[in-house]
C-alpha cells in the first residue's frame, strides 16, 4: 500500500471537502428530503433546460417563451376553452374583443415568424359558447303527476258519500 490515506487527505482535501466529510461523518445529511430519490436532470439536448425549470418552479406556462404570433394563434385555438366557464354573453364578447384587439395590433406591426392568424369572430365564439352551455344543461324533468288527494281509509271509500 502506498502511503497513508489520512496523510493524502490532509494534503489534497480542500476546506470545503473537509467540512462536507465531517458533516457526513456526524450524520447531518441523514434524513434530508428527497434522500434516495432520483434526481430530475435536464434533457441532454435541451439548451434551455434551466429556463424551463425556472418557469415551472414559478408556475408560469412555457407559452411565455413563444413568439407573439404563435402565442396569439394558440390563444385563438384555445378560445372556446377560455370562455367555457363564463356566465354571460357580454363577458364572452369582451374576451373575444380583447383578443381581436391584440391580433389587430400584431397584424399592424408583425414580429416573429410569419404565421397566418385569423381574427376571431365574436358572433361565432358566442354561438359555440351557447351550444356548449345548452348541451351541458340537464334535460328538463317531465311534469310529475299531481299529488294524490287526502288519504282515505279503504272502508270509507266503500261508503258513498
Amino acid at each position: 500500500m502506498r502511503g497513508d490515506p489520512e496523510a493524502y487527505r490532509k494534503r489534497y482535501e480542500s476546506r470545503v471537502d473537509e467540512q462536507i466529510r465531517k458533516a457526513m461523518e456526524a450524520g447531518q445529511f441523514d434524513d434530508l428530503p428527497g434522500a434516495g430519490k432520483p434526481l430530475t436532470l435536464p434533457s441532454l439536448h435541451d439548451e434551455n433546460w434551466w429556463i424551463r425549470s425556472k418557469l415551472r418552479a414559478e408556475g408560469v406556462s412555457t407559452d411565455a417563451l413563444l413568439p407573439p404570433s404563435l402565442r396569439l394563434r394558440k390563444e385563438i385555438e384555445g378560445l372556446d376553452d377560455a370562455v367555457r366557464d363564463l356566465r354571460d354573453e357580454d363577458a364572452v364578447r369582451q374576451v373575444v374583443v380583447e383578443l381581436d384587439r391584440r391580433v389587430v395590433d400584431h397584424l399592424r406591426a408583425p414580429s416573429g415568424p410569419a404565421v397566418p392568424i385569423r381574427r376571431p369572430s365574436a358572433d361565432t365564439v358566442v354561438e359555440r359558447w351557447r351550444e356548449v352551455r345548452a348541451a351541458s344543461r340537464p334535460a328538463p324533468r317531465p311534469a310529475s303527476t299531481p299529488p294524490p288527494g287526502p288519504h282515505r281509509p279503504w272502508w270509507r271509500r266503500l261508503r258513498r258519500g
